[in-house]
C-alpha cells in the first residue's frame, strides 16, 4: 500500500532573468512543516555575459536556505554579509523582522560559460523569532554531515535527524536529507522521521508502493514515518520537513507571517524604500505589478 498523500509536479516560474521550477508552495498545499516555499533553479547553460542578477529585494518572517549543485552565486545584504556559495556548501539567511539582499553571478564567472544548479528554499520561522534581528551563516561543504548506508549516500544539509545534527541554525524541528544513489538499493528511514514529510526527486527514479515516480515531483507522505522506498542506479532525491505551526502563515511575494499586518507594513515599507540598504548595491526589484494584498 503507497504511503504517497500528494503529488506535486514543478511548474515553470519566471523570477526575472532566469526560469526557475516552483515546488511550493502549491495550492492543495502550502507547506510541509515549516518548509513554505521550493524553488529549483536550473540546470542552466549560462553564455558568457549572460548571468544571474537578482538585484536587492527584502523578506521577512523566514530564513532562506540556498543549496548549490553547480555553479557560484554571491550573496550581499543589509547585514553587510558578503559570501560566495559554491556546490555543496549552506547559506542560511534569517530575515526576521527585515532583511534586503542581492544575489549575482560572481565577477570571474561573468564573461565565461558556466552552470547554474540548486535549489533556493525558504523556511518559516516560529512565531516567537518572526520578529528578530536578522542574520547570516555560511556552513563550508565539509562541515555538512554525510554518511553512507546500504548503498546510499545521505547528507544532512539541515536540521537534526537519524541520530545526526547539522551545523545550519534552524529555529524549530525540521529536517532536510539528500540521498544519492550509484546502484539500485532501497532506502529505509521509518520512524526517524517526523511530523509532515515531503520527497523531492531530482533525478533518477524510485519505486513506493508499487508505483514508480520520476524527476520534477515531489511526494507528499501520509505519514512521516513510513518512509521505505527503492532508488534506480544514479538517482537523486531530497527528503525534507518537519513539525508544523500551529498558526497559519501567510505569504505575500518575498514576505512571511503569521499576522497580516506585519506583511502590510512590510509591503508599505518596501514601496516607500525604509527597508535597510544593501553596501555595494545600487537599485532594488520593485513590487511585482499587479499585486494585491487585504490585511484583513
Amino acid at each position: 500500500m503507497s504511503n504517497v498523500g500528494l503529488i506535486i509536479e514543478e511548474r515553470a516560474a519566471n523570477i526575472g532573468d532566469f526560469m526557475v521550477g516552483r515546488l511550493l508552495p502549491f495550492r492543495q498545499k502550502r507547506m510541509v512543516g515549516p518548509f513554505i516555499f521550493i524553488d529549483h533553479m536550473g540546470p542552466a547553460e549560462l553564455a558568457p555575459g549572460e548571468n544571474l542578477d537578482v538585484g536587492p529585494h527584502p523578506h521577512t518572517g523566514l530564513s532562506t536556505l540556498t543549496y548549490l549543485f553547480e555553479g557560484a552565486v554571491v550573496h550581499r545584504d543589509s547585514t553587510g554579509v558578503v559570501m560566495e556559495i559554491k556546490p555543496g556548501a549552506v547559506n542560511w539567511m534569517t530575515a526576521g523582522k527585515g532583511v534586503v539582499h542581492s544575489e549575482r553571478t560572481p565577477d570571474y564567472l561573468r564573461d565565461k560559460s558556466k552552470r547554474m544548479h540548486g535549489l533556493q528554499i525558504w523556511v518559516a520561522l516560529p512565531k516567537e523569532f518572526e520578529n528578530a534581528d536578522p542574520s547570516f551563516t555560511h556552513i563550508p561543504a565539509e562541515q555538512i554531515p554525510e554518511w553512507n548506508h546500504n548503498g546510499a549516500a545521505f547528507r544532512l544539509i539541515a536540521g537534526e535527524v537519524m541520530g545526526r545534527k547539522s551545523p545550519v541554525p534552524v529555529y524549530s524541528p525540521l529536517y532536510l536529507i539528500e540521498i544519492k544513489s550509484s546502484e539500485e538499493c532501497e532506502v529505509t528511514i521509518g520512524s526517524d522521521l517526523f511530523g509532515e514529510s515531503g520527497l523531492y526527486i531530482l533525478e533518477g527514479r524510485i519505486s513506493e508502493g508499487g508505483n514508480q515516480y520520476g524527476p520534477k515531483q515531489i511526494l507528499i507522505a501520509a505519514n512521516a514515518k513510513l518512509c521505505t522506498f527503492r532508488m534506480a542506479a544514479n538517482t537523486s532525491v531530497y527528503i525534507f520537513g518537519g513539525e508544523p505551526f500551529e498558526e497559519e502563515r501567510f505569504i505575500f511575494w518575498n514576505f512571511v507571517h503569521s499576522d497580516k499586518k506585519v506583511i502590510a507594513r512590510a509591503i508599505d515599507d518596501w514601496k516607500e524604500q525604509r527597508f535597510p540598504k544593501v553596501p555595494g548595491e545600487t537599485g532594488f526589484v520593485p513590487l511585482p505589478a499587479g499585486y494585491l494584498f487585504k490585511a484583513e
